[in-house]
């Protein structure tokens, strides 16, 4: 039996619009770089062929990826919980600065801590998003990295 995969609502619905782009753009397109590739001749000495056949196994795998994610995801519910989960907001401070912080906890499908500095999406599964779980507002927190530091929970929804 294959294992749960967690997702946040939001998660959930970009994976399958990602899923409806790659099906109906992005395949038919490379079907169609591949005809034209084909009518090129010979396809030995072919770049662009080639390149094709790359793109159309690169879209294939994503595919197949994401049909997995989607068979074994698993929503988290969004409500008001009395502990930190995935799905919220946490603010922190980092008491080695005073430096306050913010960030949402998602799955590790979900996480991409550098895309957006004003949006960090950190995973449940990395030692903030570890440390913050089932914790609530005023706890302070050790994250176990390399070094360790420690936090304070300020706020979270």
């Amino acid at each position: 039996m294959a294992k749960d995969i967690i997702l946040t609502q939001e998660g959930l619905d970009k994976l399958r619009a990602e899923y409806r782009n790659l099906i109906d753009v992005e395949r038919p397109q490379v079907i169609e770089a591949l005809q034209n590739a084909r009518a090129m001749g010979d396809l030995s000495e072919n770049a662009d062929y080639d390149a094709a056949r790359n793109k159309q196994a690169e879209i294939e795998g994503r595919i197949n990826e994401i049909e997995n994610i989607l068979a074994n995801a698993k929503v988290i519910e969004v409500g008001k919980t009395k502990t930190i989960n995935i799905s919220n907001i946490v603010t922190y401070t980092d008491l080695s600065d005073n430096e306050t912080y913010t960030v949402k906890i998602v799955s590790s499908i979900e996480s991409d801590p550098l895309s957006d500095p004003e949006n960090i999406k950190v995973s449940n599964e990395c030692p903030l998003g570890a440390a913050l779980i089932g914790h609530k507002i005023g706890d302070e927190v050790t994250v176990k990295a390399n070094p360790d530091y420690k936090i304070r929970i300020e706020d979270f929804k």
